[in-house]
C-alpha cells in the first residue's frame, strides 16, 4: 500500500532551523500528486502549513509565509519542508499529505519540539 514517512523532526532551540522530509513509497505515481504539510500543536486543531503542486507552485498557510519553504524532488518521491527561525509556537507534530483526485494519503507525522 502507499506509505508516507516523515522524518527530520526533533528538539531544536528557538531561532534554529529544521528540514523535514516525507518520502512516499508503494503504488503511487508521485509526480502527479499535490503535496501538503500540516501540523497539529498540543491541544489545538490540525492546521495547514504549505502546499506544492505538480508544477511546483507553492502556497502557505496564514502566518507561515516567510519562514517555511516547501519543495519536492520527484525523482526521490520526496517532499521537504524547511523551517527557519523556529519559535516555541512551532512545536507540533508535522504531517505530510498526498492528494490526487479521490486519493488522499497521510503520514504518521514527525514531532518538532522548539525548546531552550
Amino acid at each position: 500500500q502507499v506509505q508516507l514517512v516523515e522524518s527530520g523532526g526533533g528538539v531544536v532551540q528557538p531561532g534554529g532551523s529544521l528540514r523535514l522530509s516525507c518520502k512516499a513509497s508503494g503504488p503511487i505515481t508521485f509526480p502527479i500528486y499535490d503535496m501538503k504539510w500540516h501540523r497539529q500543536a498540543p491541544g489545538k486543531q490540525r492546521e495547514f502549513v504549505a502546499h506544492i503542486t505538480t508544477e511546483h507552485s507553492t502556497d502557505y498557510g496564514d502566518s507561515m509565509q516567510g519562514r517555511f519553504t516547501i519543495s519536492r524532488d520527484n525523482a526521490m518521491n520526496t517532499v521537504y519542508l524547511q523551517i527557519d527561525s523556529l519559535k516555541p509556537e512551532d512545536t507540533a507534530v508535522y504531517y505530510c499529505n498526498a492528494l490526487y483526485g479521490g486519493f488522499d494519503f497521510w503520514g504518521e507525522g514527525t514531532l518538532v519540539n522548539v525548546s531552550s
